[in-house]
């Protein structure tokens, strides 16, 4: 007789002290993932956020050039909710990311800058699970993330930025996919949901502009968390998938 119901997850290490989340547009954090954040900077992490693009081409009823700054400001936002001091915009173009150099380069550099031990993205699956298709954007991300973070560690890859004082870092532990189908990790986020939640609500313009008739985030994120937390033994929290880095990994 099969079953349906998910494995437990297993508790994620949080013998860390700096983390850098890489995922591909504003909001991209807040959907499940911000809450996790607001527990880990409630410890005294240092935790910085980077967005490969602006989300300029988000809403259909605004210009890029409008969506883009507003959308920045939301994202800054929804940092301070979780207490996030540190948000880098990387400005690329918005729906159209490609997997490549370029991407890899970007993103290498902000790893050097920030020298984390952990690397945060997006769930980059094809899926979220069942028929929910992902988006390309969040593909190409977190494929880019994976080899970025081993780039960052070779100083002759991308040597070109290695001026000014910049280093090489080959001190990543892990890289942390937030929502993906395949987690066998979590994140005990009881305390700090409504964090998350606020965070979530801070991209008001956004989620207007989805159009999405009746949108609550609270009942959104209480959705997955509990789902997710029950497989924790917990109230809420969220799911990663974790993929060692260095060698062996």
């Amino acid at each position: 007789m099969t079953t349906d119901t998910p494995p437990p997850l297993e508790p994620l290490a949080e013998d860390w002290e700096r983390a850098l989340c890489v995922v591909a547009h504003p909001d991209d954090m807040e959907f499940g993932a911000a809450a996790a954040v607001a527990r880990w900077t409630g410890q005294g992490k240092q935790v910085v956020y980077c967005m490969v693009t602006s989300g300029e081409a988000g809403i259909d009823g605004m210009t890029p050039s409008e969506a883009g700054p507003l959308r920045e400001e939301e994202q800054l936002a929804a940092c301070r909710e979780v207490g996030v001091d540190s948000c880098d915009f990387l400005r690329l173009p918005d729906g159209v990311l490609e997997y490549g150099v370029a991407l890899r380069s970007a993103i290498a550099r902000e790893v050097r800058l920030h020298r984390p031990e952990i690397v945060i993205t997006g769930n980059f699956r094809d899926t979220f699970g069942g028929r929910n298709l992902n988006q390309a954007d969040h593909i190409a991300t977190g494929r880019a993330v994976l080899d970025a973070v081993r780039d960052a560690g070779n100083r002759w890859v991308f040597n070109e930025q290695l001026v000014g004082g910049l280093e090489p870092w080959s001190g990543v532990r892990e890289v942390w996919a937030a929502n993906s189908p395949d987690a066998e990790h979590g994140v005990d986020t009881t305390d700090t949901f409504d964090a998350g939640v606020a965070s979530l609500e801070a991209h008001r313009a956004y989620i207007d502009g989805l159009g999405w008739e009746d949108f609550d985030p609270r009942e959104f994120l209480e959705g997955f968390g509990r789902q997710t937390g029950q497989r924790m033994g917990v109230a809420m929290a969220a799911p990663f998938e974790v993929f060692p880095m260095g060698w062996g990994g």
